[in-house]
């Protein structure tokens, strides 16, 4: 039988601290085994963090050694949960304000 080969694990970590950096990510994490990467996911407008991002442990046994060292733990004043990242899901595109007979954007003298 062949041995599966070790592959890199993404880790989802939420309720996150605004002030939360990925150098502070990365070397929380690093007390579990080798951080591949550590990203915080901010506002593509604002550029402020959106409380939450992911981190890539080089095991599988590593990411659950993270798991169990950091869930509902405390980082820069806040809880965090901390479990293994599902694939994105797609979600129907967000629309902005469209043009109708409704009111969005219409004429405002209508009456109705």
């Amino acid at each position: 039988m062949c041995k599966e080969k070790t592959m890199a694990k993404k880790l989802f970590v939420g309720g996150m601290s605004y002030e939360t950096t990925e150098n502070t990510l990365k070397e929380t994490f690093s007390k579990a085994g080798t951080v591949e990467s550590a990203t915080i996911i901010v506002d593509k407008i604002s550029g402020r963090s959106k409380g939450f991002g992911f981190v890539e442990m080089s095991s599988e046994e590593e990411a659950q050694k993270a798991i169990e060292m950091f869930n509902g733990k405390e980082l820069d004043g806040r809880n965090i949960t901390v479990n293994e990242a599902r694939p994105m899901e797609s979600r129907p595109r967000q629309g902005g304000f469209r043009r109708d007979d409704r009111g969005f954007g219409g004429d405002r003298r209508r009456s109705w």
